[in-house]
């Protein structure tokens, strides 16, 4: 009887789980795509949850599924149902010493940082019972991500302070350079301006990544309008676009390479912002994200 009893349970907790989806994605086919199963089993479940209830939940008659007056009344109670399931599981597991669920690590593209690669693998070793999503974009779309949830983690690139409202693990602070191949006007300089180099093409990374945000705040706070030639996601692409004459590369500091002989890093005087990695997140009491940001301040603790 006990084992029915929970089997029952669980059914209903997932026909509340369809049923969030659905009223939240407004169609049927992509509530089915979040929950990963067949569009007929998450129509089939709702349908038994509405017998249940005497009641219809969803409006089926629109291009959109809406919910219907005793839908609204019972979304937020169907919430509030599921997170008290979650939390059951979560004090269970913390007691048990286990993690489990699902974690969405954002990382800014073309973007290869060696610390955050162990603290993932670290983390997956101490606890597969976690599910890992690696999404890449650039870094202005990564903050909303993490804003609204749909994302627990992301590696941003950031001109100055943090994004505000978000916990932040700063990882690297660089300044910014202008790279020139070998034989341009400007390569035997150590130092440059804004105005010398706006008298050039430029090679830059794209808006909504740190570099490029430092690079534009600076021009603009100077009444520079560089021609912006070239955008390249990868550092190594806008350098390798530099060294082939095609424009001067904005990048930081680490990302020319002091032995590059074709290839020479000029400091740029206005710029004083400088460029940086860090990690971002929301405050949270997910077991699973606490730990893997244990690990991740372990990965990029100094040496």
């Amino acid at each position: 009887m006990f084992f029915s009893e929970l089997k029952l349970l669980a059914m209903e907790l997932r026909q509340l789980e369809y049923f969030v989806a659905v009223a939240e994605e407004a169609n049927f086919t992509r509530a089915a795509e979040r929950v990963h199963i067949s569009q007929s089993g998450v129509s089939a479940q709702i349908q038994q949850l509405e017998r249940d209830l005497g009641a219809t939940l969803i409006d089926r008659s629109g291009r959109t599924a809406t919910l219907t007056a005793a839908g609204t009344a019972a979304l937020a109670h169907a919430r509030a149902a599921l997170a008290s399931a979650d939390a059951v599981r979560q004090a269970v597991d913390e007691v048990n010493g286990l993690i489990r669920g699902r974690l969405v690590v954002g990382m800014v593209s073309a973007c290869t940082v060696t610390g955050l690669f162990d603290a993932l693998g670290a983390f997956r070793l101490a606890h597969p019972g976690v599910e890992i999503t690696l999404v890449e974009d650039n870094s202005d779309r990564l903050i909303e991500r993490v804003r609204s949830g749909t994302a627990d983690l992301a590696l941003i690139g950031t001109a100055g302070d943090p994004p505000h409202g978000l916990d932040a693990l700063p990882i690297a602070s660089e300044r910014l350079v202008a790279a020139v191949p070998a034989g341009h006007p400007l390569a035997k300089r150590k130092r440059a301006t804004l105005a010398d180099i706006s008298a050039y093409p430029i090679v830059s990374m794209p808006q909504g990544t740190g570099i490029r945000t430092a690079f534009d705040q600076a021009c603009a706070a100077n009444d520079i309008r560089p021609d912006i030639a070239l955008q390249a996601s990868a550092p190594a692409a806008i350098a390798d676009l530099a060294r082939r004459g095609l424009g001067i590369a904005i990048l930081s500091q680490s990302m020319v390479p002091p032995d590059d002989q074709r290839l020479k890093a000029i400091t740029l005087e206005e710029i004083k912002t400088p460029a940086l990695l860090t990690l971002i997140w929301q405050t949270t009491t997910s077991p699973a994200l606490r730990e893997l940001l244990k690990h991740s301040r372990q990965a990029f603790k100094p040496t």
